[in-house]
């Protein structure tokens, strides 16, 4: 049987490449794989669907770039994610903060700062290994910040805690420019001498601009942070059958173990703030449990599943569960979208034993199986998304591939 092909259209006006990708809240903190916002932007804008546009989802949310976005716009949004960290800082980068209120306790804080002594009978005992990833003076320097901010009232509280959230992982040992816990080398770790408060406070000042920007744009859209698993199901009390009208999102490549390790860049922010699952989030998402059969007989890949699997069994069937999970996921989205709704997926064909998965097919063909028609796909380069650049291929330490240089933003619409 032929594979059926699908439209692609290479062009460079996706790649934003002196776009300013970190406007109003967009610049709250790091994330991997991060969608950028313009490409956000122009997807609500230029492919909305016919009719009315009142609801847009994200079932893979990360960050929350498709919420700020959506609001930024006066449409209203949910998303979903597994992951603690991912809710929390979607949850602070779509809330109106009292600016006035923000600025009071910044204050508060700087004074705290200035009259730092060092905390007694600190209680990090929550922290896997604490000693191995922190010198005991950031530790209590991070701690001490800790126990401020959560005396602040609970309507500002989160803003504070999201800027140490970033610092909590770049005051630790871990290697810079990686999402995997990596330590520094014991012979460079003299070289590592972070200043805590200083790292604190910049973060603070960078996000009340961001901030101030975000609440010049004065609506009335509602955004619902949700942490439900699309995989099983979509929760008829969130979202009813057949009321969304547009999806932007970019969901996962490939398990979170061996392509972007969401679970290890998050648990930082996840153990400090002793947020649920810290340390079983990358067998929480998409992949993360095994399977033996398929429940999508696919057409699209099915010659590059044989060839992985005839050069490892055990690699076959990983990428196989995540590919099982991601189509259950998409039918579940596929049942929540309306008649002439649309979707809009920006995925990226990786590299697994050498041999690259066409996840851009994949993922047409799954959504031509419930009910959708394709209207194109564009091809991107990408200058700036937040991703290491390079990738172990066979996930072992030294074996790298490049990763890759092409992401794929698909748009189909429901029949």
């Amino acid at each position: 049987m032929k594979i059926k092909e699908y439209k692609r259209t290479y062009t460079d006006e996706w790649d934003f490449r002196t776009s300013d990708t970190k406007e109003y809240t967009h610049s709250y903190h790091t994330y991997p794989a991060m969608m950028i916002p313009q490409i956000a932007r122009k997807l609500i804008q230029d492919y909305k669907p016919k009719g009315k546009l009142e609801n847009i989802l994200d079932p893979y949310m990360g960050s929350g770039t498709t919420l700020v976005e959506a609001k930024i716009q006066g449409i209203n949004a949910i998303g979903t994610d597994l992951n603690p960290l991912a809710r929390f800082i979607s949850s602070v980068k779509t809330t109106n903060f009292n600016e006035g209120l923000i600025e009071k306790y910044f204050s508060k804080t700087i004074n705290a700062i200035e009259n730092y002594k060092r905390p007694q009978n600190v209680d990090l005992d929550h922290i896997t290994n604490v000693d191995f990833w922190y010198s005991k003076e950031k530790a209590e320097e991070l701690y001490y910040l800790t126990n401020i901010i959560n005396t602040y009232p609970e309507t500002i509280r989160d803003f504070f805690l999201l800027a140490l959230s970033e610092c909590v992982r770049e005051v630790s040992y871990t290697r810079n420019g990686e999402f995997k816990r990596y330590r520094i080398a014991k012979e460079k770790l003299h070289l590592h001498n972070p200043q805590t408060f200083k790292l604190f406070i910049n973060k603070i000042e960078r996000n009340i601009k961001g901030l101030e920007d975000f609440n010049k744009i004065n609506n009335k859209s509602k955004v619902v942070i949700a942490d439900f698993n699309t995989v099983n199901e979509i929760p008829k009390h969130y979202i009813k059958e057949g009321s969304i009208d547009l999806v932007v999102t970019s969901p996962p490549y490939g398990d979170s173990k061996t392509t972007v390790a969401y679970g290890q860049f998050s648990r930082w922010a996840n153990e400090w703030f002793k947020f649920e699952n810290a340390k079983k989030i990358d067998n929480l998402l998409m992949g993360g449990t095994k399977i033996k059969d398929f429940t999508l007989k696919t057409e699209s890949i099915k010659n590059e599943l044989k060839e992985i699997k005839a050069i490892d069994e055990k690699r076959y069937y990983e990428v196989l569960s995540f590919l099982d999970d991601y189509y259950k996921s998409i039918t579940n989205v596929s049942k929540a979208i309306r008649k002439e709704g649309r979707i809009c997926y920006v995925v990226g064909n990786r590299n697994v034993k050498g041999v690259q998965i066409p996840l851009d097919y994949f993922t047409i063909e799954a959504f031509e199986t419930n009910g959708f028609k394709h209207i194109d796909t564009f091809v991107r380069s990408i200058p700036n998304k937040r991703m290491p650049n390079k990738t172990s291929p066979s996930n072992k330490k030294g074996a790298n591939v490049t990763t890759m240089v092409n992401e794929f933003i698909i748009i189909m619409e429901k029949i």
